[in-house]
């Protein structure tokens, strides 16, 4: 077989380090879906926590975490090294798990949530620059949506482990809590061994510290809209934590609340890989039209759904929706930023994010508490109008195009 035969095949090929970082990211996410679906019920019922607190506690930790993302991929860019950091953000998510079943007060609940954040902070940009750089671009969707996919079986492996750990427990949440200790663990493992960094060619001068302004004017204006419109999607998508009060709101018990988790993440997997690779096939921004659509959908199905049966259905629109919308922003993040920035790129993009997150869970459960779960799912569908707008203008300029990498 000719050269060029191998190259194609190994260009059809999905990476294996792809599979082994989606492996790495579904152990994770067990570890902390198994904590965070039950955290709700946790702080309220056990701690004490108002509503209000828990939605700014859930958007200062989201927030935390995207805003770690900047640093985290600027200095990955600077220094070379994916992998390190990613090992540093993986390590101490899974060292933070412990914390959980020991607290005693929502400022032990605060602290772990806060530092198990930065860690997802620390390694999300460079391991999204990673997946950047060992996929061929034909494969780029294809490769984000396989990740993202692998991500949330493990988003709904957590809860369902936590149902029948709760059901095993007689509803014991510390109990329950110390299982999440193993799969984030075995994640940092996996990574370790098993994820090889690609050696990166350079031209031998010194990089540059890519924070400056110089640096970021190189991101054109096809990036900066799509940091605008994840921004303004994120003002509606604020955090899941409120899923899970919305599905107590109409009786569902304690033992069985981590199912809200399990349908969103079900139909969140199962739409992330084939969304993803539809988008290598056509134009992206058309996919992420329809999925701001289902969300808008989605929230008005919750904020008017008066039984179990129609919060659930509510909340598997939700998974739709990011089954349509995640890996589809981080590809055309990868798609608009030289290849030297992808770090940069992803941690701005994140940056914004979570400043918007912090405010969008604060107002969340303000309204939650002032007016009613409605007007919180309500104000969300309207936030999500606005990035339909932006999408909709965004559409008709010039096709994106990759970058010359």
């Amino acid at each position: 077989m000719s050269n060029k035969s191998n190259n194609d095949i190994n260009k059809s090929r999905m990476p294996r380090a792809v599979w082994t970082l989606g492996f790495v990211s579904l152990f994770m996410d067990v570890s902390s879906e198994l904590v965070h679906c039950l955290l709700p019920v946790f702080m309220i019922s056990t701690l004490g926590a108002s509503t209000l607190s828990l939605g700014i506690l859930e958007g200062f930790a989201e927030a935390t975490a995207l805003i770690s993302k900047m640093f985290s991929g600027v200095l990955s860019d600077w220094l070379g090294k994916r992998k390190a950091l990613a090992v540093i953000g993986y390590g101490l998510s899974a060292l933070t798990k412990p914390l959980f079943p020991l607290a005693q007060t929502i400022g032990w609940v605060f602290t772990a949530r806060i530092v198990d954040r930065i860690g997802k902070g620390i390694r999300g940009a460079p391991r999204d620059a990673l997946v950047a750089e060992i996929t061929p671009y034909e494969l780029r969707g294809a490769a984000y949506g396989l990740r993202q996919s692998l991500d949330t079986v493990g988003a709904f492996v957590g809860p369902i482990l936590a149902i029948v750990l709760m059901l095993v427990f007689a509803n014991d949440i510390r109990s329950v809590y110390w299982f999440a200790v193993i799969p984030g663990v075995m994640a940092v493992v996996l990574l370790v061994f098993f994820v090889h960094e690609p050696e990166r060619k350079g031209d031998g001068k010194p990089m540059r510290f890519p924070i400056s302004k110089s640096e970021l004017a190189k991101l054109g204006s096809a990036y900066w809209w799509i940091v605008i419109v994840g921004g303004v999607l994120t003002m509606a998508r604020f955090s899941e934590a409120f899923l899970v009060l919305r599905a107590q709101s109409v009786g569902l018990s304690a033992a069985w609340v981590p199912m809200v988790m399990v349908v969103m993440s079900v139909v969140y997997s199962l739409a992330a890989y084939p969304v993803g690779v539809l988008s290598d096939r056509i134009d992206r921004r058309s996919i992420l039209i329809i999925g701001t659509g289902i969300l808008i959908i989605a929230d008005i199905i919750l904020a008017f759904a008066t039984s179990i049966w129609g919060v659930m259905i509510g909340v598997a629109f939700w998974g739709l929706h990011m089954g349509f919308s995640q890996g589809l922003l981080a590809t055309l993040v990868a798609d608009t930023t030289p290849k030297e920035m992808l770090g940069t790129a992803f941690g701005a993009f994140n940056f914004v994010s979570g400043i918007v997150l912090l405010a969008a869970s604060a107002l969340a459960g303000l309204l939650w508490d002032v007016v009613g779960p409605s007007a919180t799912f309500l104000a969300g569908a309207g936030f999500t109008a606005v990035s339909f707008v932006g999408l909709l203008i965004l559409y008709g300029k010039k096709r994106v195009a990759p970058p010359i990498l």
